[in-house]
């Protein structure tokens, strides 16, 4: 599951196209030294689970999964050998427009503080980001209310595909981008979703990663930016690299703007082929195993519990100091 529940089966010409952009890429070192499969033995257990998320009973219902706690959070956890997480409350599944929700934001406020009494249970253990569409005439003052409570003012989670953003609509940019602003003003980082919604068919890839990067991103240089699924909504497909490669590129040219940013590979390599692995662990060493987060998602919907993603992510062609490099990394919000 990524986040905010989108869920897609790529399509045939996305596969084709993604074998296509493999072969170009990865042409010539097949054999490289550097490709080398790792196992849960060689390489420790992450520090953080840097994408997590809870479901009040309510949003359970809502959605139809189980419950998840904070009890059942620490317990996977545990089994995983994983000391903290970052939950990304999901107060904004309660604002996605194709859901008619009396009560709307008074409902997006109580799964917000609902995760904040859960992880007010384990505060060494875990932190919670807060969480609203950003298109909802609301969002601003749900932010603004998020920061008077401790255990929500360290972040923010937006969903891009959740809150059926256009990034051509120059009125969604723009509420993008105001609250991108409040939360550089407040110095509070964010956990974006960028995949634009796949189930309302909204244009995604390389332009539309064009167009956050330069539109929204530069409106707060002074954050930390965590980009989840590598810019895409778990899995990897043509449509998912297209926008990655926005960024590797501009990492390439070692562009300011890339500062503060980290990526999360939340997912990625589920249901992978050798040629899709063989693109993510290109992709993860151009942008730099030093940005790149470790996260596994709610293990709901088809998504594995921390021990067992975390193994499935050890299947990737990169090598055990690639996968140490990562298992260490932690975010500066989560130090």
């Amino acid at each position: 599951m990524s986040s905010g529940l989108n869920f897609h089966t790529d399509s045939l010409m996305h596969r084709i196209a993604l074998s296509s952009l493999v072969a170009a890429i990865v042409i010539g070192c097949a054999q490289s030294s550097r490709q080398v499969a790792s196992t849960p033995e060689q390489v420790r257990a992450p520090l953080v689970d840097h994408h997590q998320h809870f479901f009040s009973t309510p949003l359970a219902t809502l959605v139809n999964v189980q419950p998840i706690d904070a009890d059942r959070l620490i317990a996977m956890l545990d089994s995983a050998g994983i000391r903290r997480a970052l939950v990304l409350a999901l107060g904004y599944s309660w604002g996605n427009p194709r859901r008619t929700v009396e009560n709307e934001y008074e409902k997006v406020k109580a799964e917000n503080d609902w995760v904040a009494a859960q992880v007010a249970r384990y505060p060494d253990r875990l932190r919670a980001f807060c969480s609203f569409n950003p298109l909802k005439d609301y969002a601003l003052d749900e932010f603004a209310r998020c920061g008077t409570i401790p255990q929500l003012r360290g972040g923010l989670k937006l969903h891009i595909g959740n809150a059926a953003m256009n990034y051509h609509d120059a009125q969604h940019r723009e509420r993008l981008r105001a609250v991108f602003r409040a939360a550089n003003e407040r110095r509070i980082p964010i956990v974006i979703h960028m995949r634009a919604s796949i189930s309302q068919g909204m244009p995604y890839g390389r332009e539309e990663a064009r167009i956050f990067f330069d539109s929204i991103l530069p409106v707060a240089p002074d954050i930390p930016v965590q980009i989840a699924h590598l810019a895409g909504s778990g899995g990897y497909d043509a449509v998912t690299d297209s926008a990655l490669s926005v960024f590797v590129d501009a990492i390439g040219r070692q562009d300011p703007r890339t500062r503060q940013l980290w990526f999360d590979v939340t997912t990625v390599g589920r249901n992978a082929t050798p040629a899709e692995a063989q693109l993510i662990a290109t992709r993860i060493r151009q942008l730099g195993v030093q940005r790149v987060l470790y996260g596994s998602d709610a293990a709901t919907g088809g998504n594995l519990p921390p021990r067992e993603s975390w193994a499935e992510f050890l299947k990737l062609p990169l090598t055990p100091a690639d996968f140490q490099t990562i298992a260490t990394n932690v975010a500066p919000y989560m130090r």
